[in-house]
């Protein structure tokens, strides 16, 4: 039979595959290391636990035996990167699907089987889901203001704009449109939100921004006296301990209530032209027709932490607790402190519970017992820390808080009245170690005395004793990771790995492998000016091609999508261009590899570590990292298509010389989706590993252009941009950090006037007049030309389709919505921009799971059962309907088809054909 698999395989599949390099490279998994917010929910009768499974796209069953054990009874396959659940009845399991942009409705049968009966459209990212509201019949869903399935213009150009959605779904009331209709959308004056919580009455709801902001921001550096301290201009100190001047840098400040100072206490408030009301977390009316934020002072809380992980409420007190850290990024540099009195090291985000009380916000740091001056710490230190609250549970009696910390691998557990008047002792004798590794969420079953927690480093289950505050259990599901990120995954995160004192990982500042959108001066004093290599592209200006280790403030980048982009950090001064010449794909300044592992010093000089990382631990996390990808660009239309702005955008960007030597924007940001073809991430994506000038005193990489969208929602700058003048006052903003290296400038509009025509550049570096030529017209066609090379950034390319995670679930209601958006898909997957799975259960026997994968050359889906030839679409969707029975269509990344749709173990094995023999398609050594 496997032989005969295979066979089909190379007939079906090969010939389709091999169209294209690109494809034919694709691996069958695809890492987004998406952020588990709500990952477990138990049913209402207790019978059942619901797990999302993160990495296979599935939600899992489990039976819960009366003595608190698990037996395995279903795996639902749901959406891409599902990372909330919720439990509406015994019956109705709803799981957020944070790249799908969708919500399943799974219907539970009693034998703990279960299938998806409709797919939710909601925007951008979803990431948590509670019910609450009238019987708890109201669905409430976080999502960021933007995304192809929101019916709104996002204003990603409009100050003073929420980027914080809460969809709220009647769940009685659900429509026959495609993808459901809300009751409401509600938005919130915050950044992109994270968690909810609700009260036990249903009558509240808790939303919380996930990157919520400490009121920090920078100062431009064109605003910034040069000479130094001195002069009013870059806290000190000016030189490295070498007394090498530093270069000229922006400033970082921080409002204190009454103004906007920098580390110095100086004032800096003529260079700022907006505010930040650092609302955090706000409270929703769940009663209310419609929902609503209730007004004035009851709807917001303010000031209750820099990145917010997760809240529950107390069921007694009402009390709302809320896991976060807070940054300390207002503070200054890396290293031992000798030559500026001065470091970070080991003390960058403090873990914290904060309690919301009425009217009141109180933060409780979990590390109290941490002396930051004592460098490193001693092992006893590590042993009572607890390093990245994510998920929690409070007890029915609400005395006792259970709290998972991803970064130590424990639940620390607290007493309640303790927590809140700061009376508890930080101890490890009150945490409850996991073998797994990364707590994200638990649920708590005191009936039977239990504690179900997930793992997120294995992707396992532990099921923990309440009376003895132990491990007694550990069930893996199934994952198709490979092992190489397994492996690498915990040394992003473990913080008593990472760190002496067990609170700073890598993971505390780039939160799940993405950033934490603010700006930290992590130069170093004590460290040595050293070469840049490049290679550079363009006009440098006299420039000095050095890397001063006094680098100034710079934003937190992403981990993702590295692979393939050459050298890292802002500068380029993580290379391999010292160590060997440079050449693509891999040599040199190109070697991600070499240029990753030069990061190993920051364990030591930055979190504090005791010694750099051996070489096989580090070479672990660069495989790994390597790995973590985009996600598709929530802008750019789902049929990838641009619009007329963001087309003249790209013609502009691409095709209209700006600088000397017939230089345009795309020169030095390089667009070429099929850069480097034979890479495992192929294509340039507005960086090609080069360096050049960035309109500053210092050399920067050309940096890619993904994920700019993210970067929208600070506006009002005291700085000209070529001929665009300063703002005025703009008013509440809800970041602090736009774009560029140092998030200084608010609009990529802006960005562009540095290349005004006739902008005289860096006036108070070079020793002369230099004006840039032939530059952007300051005409009207000009400012149209930046109005749409700005669209055409925000809908920039990147590695994945925008129809990659898409889906809709065919019923016989909504037949006729659905119909063009899988019309859609099947030509997204045509133009091989993804592959195409449905998903369903078996007409004859409703609990026998079936899958498709759309092959394009064949024009038809091949089906996971050998037996049954090629099915058209038409026939296909006909035999689902005249069943009456649901079937999900969801587009995936190219070359995980066969693995999500038919083939989920890749043992070559057809899944339909193992359930029929009675062997697993979860367990690659469980064969018919």
């Amino acid at each position: 039979m496997r032989l005969k698999c295979l066979a089909f395989f190379g007939a079906a599949l090969g010939a389709t595959l091999s169209q294209t390099s690109e494809v034919s490279a694709a691996s069958p998994y695809t890492l987004f290391e998406s952020g588990q917010v709500r990952p477990m929910a138990m049913s209402p009768s207790g019978h059942l636990l619901f797990v999302a499974n993160t990495p296979d796209n599935r939600l899992e069953i489990f039976r819960l035996t009366y003595s608190g054990l698990l037996e395995h009874t279903g795996s639902v396959p749901v959406g891409l990167e599902p990372v909330a659940v919720a439990a509406r009845s015994n019956s109705e399991v709803w799981v957020v699907n944070h790249l799908s942009d969708s919500v399943s409705i799974v219907n539970v049968h009693g034998a703990g089987r279960g299938s998806v009966v409709r797919t939710l459209h909601v925007g951008d990212e979803p990431r948590d889901i509670v019910f609450a509201g009238p019987s708890k019949s109201r669905a409430f869903i976080t999502a960021a203001h933007r995304g192809q399935n929101a019916p709104f213009d996002p204003q990603l150009t409009t100050p003073g704009v929420g980027r914080a959605d809460v969809w709220v779904f009647d769940a009685y009331n659900l429509g026959n449109t495609m993808g459901g209709t809300p009751l409401k959308i509600l938005n919130l004056f915050g950044d992109t939100p994270r968690a909810l919580a609700a009260t036990p009455d249903g009558s509240r709801v808790y939303a919380a921004v996930f990157h919520s902001g400490n009121r920090t921001t920078i100062v431009d550096e064109s605003l910034v006296p040069n000479g130094g301290e001195d002069v009013g201009g870059v806290p000190g100190p000016n030189t490295n301990f070498e007394g090498k001047p530093a270069p000229e840098v922006g400033v970082l400040v921080k409002h204190d209530g009454t103004a906007w100072r920098d580390v110095l206490g100086r004032p800096w408030d003529d260079a700022v032209n907006f505010s930040l009301p650092d609302k955090d977390v706000f409270v929703i009316d769940a009663n209310a027709s419609p929902p609503k934020q209730f007004t004035g002072s009851a709807g917001v809380f303010k000031g209750v932490g820099t990145v917010l992980f997760n809240m529950a409420v107390n069921p007694a007190s009402g009390k709302v607790y809320v896991s976060n850290t807070e940054a300390r990024n207002d503070l200054r540099f890396e290293g031992d402190g000798l030559f500026a009195g001065e470091t970070l090291q080991g003390h960058l985000h403090e873990s914290r519970i904060t309690v919301l009380g009425t009217g009141t916000v109180t933060p409780r740091h979990l590390n109290k017992h941490i002396d930051y001056d004592v460098r490193p710490a001693p092992p006893s230190v590590s042993q009572r820390s607890l390093a990245q609250p994510l998920g929690m549970a409070v007890s029915s009696t609400g005395t006792k808080l259970y709290v998972a910390a991803f970064g130590s691998s424990k639940i620390g557990v607290f007493n309640t009245a303790e927590l809140e008047n700061n009376s508890f002792v930080p101890s490890a004798s009150s945490h409850i170690p996991l073998s797994g590794g990364g707590p994200t969420g638990m649920v708590l079953d005191e009936g039977r005395s239990r504690m179900y927690v997930l793992t997120r480093f294995d992707n396992a289950i532990s099921v923990v004793s309440l009376s003895t505050q132990k491990e007694i259990a550990h069930i893996r599901m199934y994952n198709p990771e490979p092992k190489s990120v397994v492996a690498g995954r915990p040394l992003l995160y473990d913080a008593q790995r990472s760190s002496s004192n067990g609170e700073a990982a890598c993971g505390s500042c780039h939160i799940f492998g993405e950033q934490d959108d603010l700006a930290w001066d992590l130069g170093n004093p004590d460290g040595l000016v050293l070469k840049n290599p490049g290679p550079f592209k363009g006009p440098l200006f006299n420039l000095p091609q050095e890397f001063h280790p006094l680098k100034g403030p710079m934003v937190t980048q992403s981990l993702r999508g590295m692979a393939n982009h050459g050298p890292m950090h802002w500068r380029a001064d993580r290379t391999g261009g010292n160590d060997e010449p440079s050449a693509q794909p891999d040599d040199g300044s190109f070697d991600e590899e070499a240029a990753f592992r030069n990061f190993n010093p920051a364990f030591v000089s930055l979190l504090g570590r005791t010694a750099q990382l051996g070489d096989d631990e580090m070479q672990a996390f660069t495989e790994f990292i390597l790995q973590v990808a985009y996600p598709p660009n929530p802008i750019r239309n789902l049929d990838n298509s641009l619009t007329p702005s963001q087309q003249a955008g790209r013609n502009f960007f691409l095709n209209t010389v700006i600088l000397p030597g017939n230089f345009t924007c795309g020169t030095c940001h390089t667009v070429n989706p099929n850069g480097n073809p034979f890479d495992s991430a192929p294509g340039f994506f507005g960086a090609d590993g080069t360096l050049g000038f960035g309109g500053q005193p210092q050399i920067f990489k050309n940096v890619h252009l993904r994920g700019q969208y993210q970067k929208v929602g600070m506006f009002g700058s005291a700085a000209a941009f070529g001929s665009q003048p300063p703002d005025p006052f703009l008013g509440d903003q809800i970041r602090g950090f736009g774009f560029t290296h140092d998030g200084s400038t608010p609009t990529l509009f802006q960005r562009s006037g540095i290349f005004d025509a006739g902008t005289q550049v860096l006036p108070e570096t070079l020793p002369i007049v230099v004006n840039v030529a032939p530059g952007i017209p300051t005409n009207a066609a000009g400012v149209q030309a930046k109005r749409d090379m700005e669209a055409y950034q925000l809908a920039f390319d990147t590695n994945l389709a925008p129809i990659v995670g898409q889906q809709v679930t065919l019923t016989v209601a909504n037949q006729a919505s659905a119909a063009a958006r899988i019309d859609l898909l099947l030509q997204r997957a045509n133009a091989l921009e993804c592959d195409l799975v449905a998903k369903g259960v078996s007409g004859s026997y409703s609990e026998v799971e079936v899958g498709y994968l759309y092959i394009p050359e064949l024009n038809r889906f091949v089906v996971d059962q050998q037996g049954i030839s090629p099915i058209p679409d038409a026939v296909l969707r006909t035999i689902f309907l005249a069943n009456n029975s649901s079937l999900t269509y969801t587009c995936v990344p190219p070359g995980s088809g066969a693995r999500i749709g038919i083939d989920r173990d890749l043992d070559g094995y057809l899944d339909g054909d193992e359930i029929a023999a009675g062997s697993s398609p979860a367990d690659p050594t469980s064969t018919p």
